[in-house]
């Protein structure tokens, strides 16, 4: 269904995993010599993915709806978002704030990484070939075991906080904790599909990293669409109001 909605717009959907392949080669760009920074500064790049993912999942609704699905959607999706200081107060901001908290997560967990990388380390880690052997191929110290212990601790919190908080953000009136708990609940009343989906998600994402980023120009834009109707399947939003196109997005 993610291939199905990238087809109807394929150029507005690629844009986005360009978007982001750009962002990682900026990244790998400013940190190539120091690989300890560059390790923890692109997984903390992914867990900020879902917020920049908010106008593919704005394309897929509108594709639900048999809505136009045109560049001035991608821009009132971004842009729209004042008219809820006055008519929602409770929800004003909510998708800035969830990604704020988003980006704090990623934040911390490239400060986490990048400190136990240097710390622990017996030689200093400036070179992709320096991780391989001084961290992912040490006996002596464990740092890459501890590393991928400490990611996953940070990861799965994140993940069943956003699982399908963000388009729930974007089509529902609800604000940034009710949604969050709506996530959270999500994940733990449907584990096994859920771990699935989060194995999918870390692999396709690692492929798209591994291809120099250039494989995130379609990931990104599948998993995108296809979280969209993760949620829709998942979530029951009868009693919930929908959030109008009108009414702003973030």
């Amino acid at each position: 269904m993610g291939l199905k909605d990238m087809g109807h717009s394929p150029w507005l959907s690629l844009m986005h995993g360009l978007v982001l392949a750009l962002g990682g080669g900026l990244i790998t760009w400013l940190a190539h010599d120091r690989f300890w920074l560059l390790a923890g500064a692109v997984s903390g790049f992914l867990v900020v993915a879902p917020v920049l993912a908010t106008s593919l999942y704005a394309m897929s609704r509108a594709i639900e709806r048999k809505e136009p699905v045109n560049f001035g959607l991608l821009i009132q999706t971004w842009t729209r978002w004042q008219t809820q200081r006055f008519n929602e107060p409770a929800s004003y901001w909510c998708l800035v704030r969830f990604g704020v908290l988003l980006g704090l997560a990623g934040t911390g967990w490239v400060m986490t990484s990048s400190a136990l990388i240097t710390l622990l380390t017996p030689e200093p880690v400036q070179t992709p070939m320096d991780f391989i052997h001084h961290v992912v191929l040490s006996q002596e110290h464990h740092v890459f075991e501890l590393w991928l212990v400490l990611g996953g601790l940070l990861a799965a919190p994140v993940f069943a906080s956003s699982v399908v908080a963000m388009p729930l953000l974007l089509d529902r009136k609800v604000n940034t904790l009710q949604a969050v708990l709506i996530s959270w609940k999500t994940a733990l009343t449907h584990p096994l599909p859920m771990a699935l989906w989060a194995l999918l998600i870390m692999g396709l994402s690692l492929f798209g990293v591994l291809m120099l980023f250039v494989g995130l120009v379609l990931v990104v834009p599948i998993l995108g669409h296809a979280s969209w109707h993760a949620y829709r399947d998942l979530v029951d939003t009868s009693d919930l109001a929908e959030r109008t196109p009108s009414q702003g997005t973030l």
